[in-house]
């Protein structure tokens, strides 16, 4: 591709590597294992399956519940919802967070809202419609019984987060209001003003606290995970750095749970949190762990465009704001410059409506981020020159400010207006506003069972940290959806069945499998303080992120892949001899922290770009350039990668393993996805 996210240069062109190629195999770069099967799901009708698995689930009665602890990694609204119901069924839960408070977990910038199939709207929505967009919208490459499962529990979130006094929008008459989100045609998604993540999150927050100051969960803010500690093939603890002390602790239970999030900062720009990370989920991937579908990311269409290399984060605008706004370019690449008020609707093209006339700017994310780029590309893009293009496309609200009154669009958007004002020093309430896309969510994680288990036992993980129920692109309101579902519906259904085989053996810190987990973190550290070199973590943390965007971004090819895996693995060797952190181990240390999270990274951004190398179709978030229709649409290539990539680790030195789940549609038709 050619755009990159900033006028950084990228680290120079290496040639593009010569192997052989194993049977089978692109370029030698992995090896094949064995098929990989979900022994969890169960069989039989679609709407009876979460039903048959929650009664055939082990029970733990009330007495056995306090002698188990369960230890949770994340405080957004997996990890929170999760603790809070655990610890309210009576198991003895440790929480971790980086933060100084759950209250500032990434879940907190979710704007836009949250899907469940209510059908408030009465525009024939069902828990079945949901599960269809769901997955149509990840290009039929997620699983039937797990997002079967997301839809039939969303109507329960809804009214979870009501009873806890969540203030979801309201109609005039008192009900509560739906709007339309990308990549459907009915009204489902909830929402709260632009702050619909911060809402439910202190929905979660409360819950968390009231078990707190029960007694039954125990708070670890400003602690990171460093390490998942393995005994007998089972997770049976964590160890974490005290990020204020800088004292490195282990931490034992009879479970572990990890809802910590996604690895979107791999890419250096993203929407995420500046310390959202990888770390917790690649090192219990190291462990054993497999990791899953990690190409594929989400490209949110609705971001603050780059406005130069000083930045180190990108704001996302909510994609509820697609609509009431339209999205448009010039139709001459010699307009561009001008002031859009200036440019007659004839020299306008309304560019999604003009292509998708059925979703028109209601179109799926990738779809829209991807059309976005192609005119850029073609040179009309518009705002200011970063490097060599013009990265942006405006959403104008003029028509929706004659349909509506000003203080109408200000009662369903006016924060969001008011934080691309403060942010732009531009009004859109006058100006049409402007936005490009930008890295925001992965589909890929851990890989987990229909249980939330990962291939280590014991080890559960949820929310946007495993890979299970989004395909290859997530609809948009859906990650509130999945997080919620996961902590109060799925997982607390699910951890039992494997709680109730203990309580287990009791484990003590002078366990070899303990010990030798300590010490590698130990080990880790000292290393990173000890290497003292010439280049700050940062420098190494942006230029790894413009090789992700520029050649695994929002187009693929496998002449890039093959040049980015030789730039990383330069580049992370580099690192190891010349990154200088400073400070100390037993203090706070922002820059340690930082360069552990950027040598996973650095690994992660390798295994990224060979899963995108070997599925050689486009779908959903993962557009190859090499598989794309006549009118430059996603060509999937259902007879040979209808498939998760479960990914094994395959040592320091040696190459990754994969192995395949076959996905298999009996209730939903696979078909080339339109929305024309």
């Amino acid at each position: 591709m050619t755009d990159t996210q900033t006028a950084s240069t990228v680290a120079p062109e290496a040639p593009a590597p010569t192997r052989e190629a194993a049977p089978g195999v692109v370029h030698g770069l992995y090896t094949e294992g064995e098929p990989i099967v979900d022994t969890k799901a169960p069989k039989g009708p679609i709407e009876a399956r979460w039903n048959k698995r929650k009664f055939d689930a082990a029970l733990v009665n009330p007495a056995n519940r306090r002698k188990l602890t369960v230890i949770i990694v994340g405080t957004g609204l997996a990890g929170g919802a999760a603790a809070a119901t655990l610890g309210e069924a009576g198991y003895n839960v440790k929480s971790f967070c980086y933060q100084d408070s759950p209250r500032r977990a990434h879940s907190i910038a979710a704007q836009g809202g949250i899907n469940a199939a209510k059908n408030y709207k009465e525009d024939g929505d069902s828990t079945f419609r949901l599960f269809y967009d769901t997955v149509k919208g990840g290009d039929y490459r997620s699983r039937e019984s797990n997002v079967y499962r997301l839809a039939e529990v969303s109507a329960n979130i809804i009214d979870q987060c009501v009873a806890q006094g969540v203030p979801f929008a309201r109609e005039y008459g008192g009900l509560l209001d739906n709007r339309s989100f990308g990549g459907v045609q009915v009204s489902r998604t909830f929402y709260a003003r632009g702050q619909t993540g911060q809402q439910l999150l202190i929905g979660a927050y409360q819950a968390l606290e009231r078990q707190v100051a029960a007694g039954t969960v125990e708070m670890f803010s400003r602690h990171e995970m460093l390490e998942v500690v393995v005994v007998d093939g089972k997770a049976r603890g964590i160890i974490a750095r005290d990020l204020v002390t800088g004292e490195i602790e282990t931490h034992l239970a009879d479970a572990v749970v990890l809802a910590s999030g996604g690895y979107g900062n791999v890419f250096f720009l993203s929407t995420n949190a500046m310390g959202s990370n990888v770390t917790a989920t690649w090192r219990a991937h190291r462990k054993g762990a497999h990791f899953a579908n990690p190409c594929y990311t989400q490209i949110h269409p609705t971001c603050i465009p780059v406005a130069g290399e000083h930045q180190s984060k990108l704001t996302l605008m909510s994609e509820s704001l697609r609509n009431d706004g339209r999205i448009w370019v010039p139709k001459n690449a010699a307009d561009c410059e001008k002031d859009p008020r200036e440019i007659p609707e004839e020299d306008r093209d309304y560019y999604l409506e003009r292509i998708y006339p059925s979703f028109g700017n209601l179109v799926p994310r990738d779809i829209a981020s991807r059309q976005a780029k192609n005119v850029c590309d073609e040179g009309r893009g518009v705002g200011p020159k970063v490097g060599d293009f013009r990265r942006g496309v405006y959403l104008d609200f003029t028509d929706a400010l004659k349909r509506m009154s000003a203080e109408a669009v200000a009662e369903k958007y006016g924060n969001l207006l008011d934080m691309y004002q403060r942010i732009t020093g531009e009004n859109p309430y006058e100006v049409p506003m402007r936005i490009y896309p930008a890295v925001h969510y992965t589909m890929g994680g851990l890989w987990v069972d229909y249980d939330l288990q990962s291939s280590i036992p014991g080890l559960f993980v949820a929310g946007e940290a495993n890979f299970s129920d989004h395909g290859a692109n997530r609809l948009g309101a859906s990650a509130l959806m999945q997080g919620l579902a996961d902590g109060y519906f799925v997982l607390p259904n699910t951890i039992r069945d494997y709680l109730a085989k203990g309580p287990f053996p009791k484990l003590e810190e002078s366990n070899e499998a303990v010990v030798e987990a300590r010490a590698s973190v130990d080990a880790r550290v000292q290393k990173l303080l000890s290497i003292n070199g010439d280049r700050s973590v940062d420098s190494f943390h942006k230029e790894l992120g413009n090789i992700m965007w520029e050649y695994c971004g929002m187009e693929r090819s496998e002449e890039g892949l093959l040049k980015a895996i030789d730039l990383i693995r330069g580049l992370r060797d580099e690192f190891w001899r010349n990154v200088k952190v400073l400070g100390s181990a037993d203090t706070l240390n922002q820059s340690l922290e930082k360069a552990g999270r950027v040598a996973d990274f650095l690994e992660l951004g390798e295994l990224m770009c060979i899963d995108a190398l070997h599925r050689r179709e486009s779908c959903g978030g993962h557009f190859r350039a090499e598989s794309q229709t006549e009118d430059g649409e996603a060509l999937r290539h259902d007879d040979e990668y209808a498939y998760v990539a479960a990914w094994e680790w395959g040592g320091q030195d040696g190459t990754p393993v994969l192995h395949k789940e076959d996905l298999v549609y009996e209730f939903v038709e696979m078909k080339q996805r339109s929305y024309k």
